[in-house]
């Protein structure tokens, strides 16, 4: 006796109307080229092995090795700004911190664009600053890029992730755990995700 199944075909309309390409034709490296230049890959190979072995492994206390290391690779790095040795930094030339800015434990420092930290500022533990994404309507899925500003005396709490192109105002504030993916004003306080204005920041006199 031959199986027949009672389930009906799919009829999801996306399934009709979205063209599909073989995934062959996906992966081909001739239709994905990758951005980065040559230079580019290499000297992220050389960061990724300094990185490993002078970086990562440098005492907590040991912040000044830290930016001398940082300013070797391109980065401007401002006075007795104070990096965790477990933060990661896909590219350090494309970093840019203010004096007396603090990048907490496990922070991730994603600047395939300009990643802007201003002066006094705070990243804390877990924070993901994004400069890159994809183009979801690109069959390919292209790498798109912009660069990411978070400015003087602003505060990104554990976790909060900032999204391309974003710039997060002088002495705002992002609540931990937060997903923002629009500027944030100077002095605002965002929660969420999607990140929402609660209140504005108001410092004590």
């Amino acid at each position: 006796m031959a199986f027949t199944s009672s389930t009906p075909e799919s009829t999801d309309p996306a399934s009709e109307t979205t063209p599909q390409l073989p995934l062959r034709i996906l992966a081909d490296e001739q239709h994905c080229p990758s951005p980065h230049s040559w230079r580019n890959k290499v000297g992220r190979i050389i960061w990724s092995v300094v990185c490993a072995t002078l970086f990562r492994t440098s005492p907590r206390k040991l912040f000044g090795w830290r930016r001398l290391i940082l300013r070797t690779f391109g980065a401007t790095i401002g006075a007795n700004a104070r990096i965790d040795p477990t933060a990661r930094i896909w590219a350090p030339w494309n970093l840019s911190i203010g004096d007396e800015s603090s990048i907490s434990y496990q922070v991730d420092c994603y600047c395939v664009d300009q990643l802007r930290i201003g002066c006094h500022a705070t990243i804390s533990q877990y924070a993901f600053l994004c400069t890159a994404s994809h183009d979801i309507t690109d069959p390919h899925m292209r790498l798109t890029s912009s660069p990411v500003t978070i400015s003087n005396q602003a505060w990104v709490c554990a976790g909060g992730f900032i999204g391309p192109g974003v710039v997060v105002g002088e002495g705002a504030v992002v609540g931990a755990m937060s997903v923002v993916t629009r500027d944030v004003e100077p002095w605002a306080v965002v929660v969420g995700n999607p990140a929402i204005r609660i209140k504005k920041r108001e410092l004590k006199t």
